[in-house]
């Protein structure tokens, strides 16, 4: 769902512009260009060899005053502990890969947002150092590595300029936050994305005879998801979700 949302090059720009730089247009849609992010590597554990598969979830080429550059979302609906060594992987090996293409002079530069889109709070390392402890006499000479790393219930959403991706980001909080009654204003949200984001919150299932159309009142599809929790007699246990 979220890759499919993320697919739109409008949605993913005005999330990146908003996330990267405040809400400047630094990244432009119609300069977007899908990049293959397949890739395979060698691990070598001295008695067996694997073929990996790795795969980001979004990564688009554009460039930024002229110079090309890699941007990536990586989706995390869960709490990984290993997710400063995956991103570390995906960011090397696409380096690795690129230095084998005779045809570039220089290595594209990458920016990966880890977008996290679970219901807990985030007790994960974000970067490198959280896994070491480092005599202070060797901090200057271990290397740093972190991840931008964005939590959904925490994004300031006024800093998202288009209006769909903003009523995504809004939808999934206010589904985490409770808040299915009624919003402060009602706006009208692209039926699909609204779709999407219940499936981020596991709320899929509780959307009870929502509005045909290629618009919905997001007032209305909340309520038919409040609708949905009442009859299983979870809507109080919705709302308390984040505190526990």
């Amino acid at each position: 769902a979220c890759r499919t949302f993320f697919s739109n090059d409008i949605h993913f720009a005005s999330f990146s512009n908003a996330i990267l730089f405040d809400g400047k247009q630094v990244i432009h849609p119609e300069r977007l260009v899908r990049y293959e992010n397949d890739t395979s590597f060698i691990i070598n554990d001295t008695k067996t060899v694997e073929d990996e598969k790795r795969r980001r979830d979004i990564v688009v080429k554009t460039d930024v005053n002229g110079i090309y550059c890699l941007f990536g979302i990586e989706h995390q609906s869960s709490i990984d502990q290993e997710m400063v060594i995956r991103c570390g992987n995906y960011e090397m090996v696409e380096y690795l890969k690129q230095l084998k293409n005779k045809k570039l002079k220089r290595l594209v530069p990458q920016v990966m947002i880890v977008f996290y889109t679970g219901d807990k709070k985030w007790n994960a390392p974000v970067k490198l150092s959280d896994y070491l402890d480092v005599p202070k006499e060797l901090k200057a000479y271990v290397n740093e590595w972190r991840f931008i790393f964005i939590d959904v219930k925490e994004i300031d959403t006024s800093k998202i300029k288009d209006a769909q991706t903003r009523y995504f980001i809004e939808a999934i909080q206010n589904m985490y936050k409770g808040n299915y009654d009624k919003l402060h204003r009602r706006i009208k949200m692209n039926r699909n994305n609204f779709i999407c984001a219940a499936i981020i919150t596991g709320s899929i299932d509780l959307i009870k005879d929502l509005p045909e159309g290629d618009e919905i009142d997001m007032c209305e599809g909340m309520e038919r998801m409040a609708e949905g929790f009442r009859s299983e007699g979870k809507l109080e246990e919705k709302r308390s979700t984040l505190l526990s």
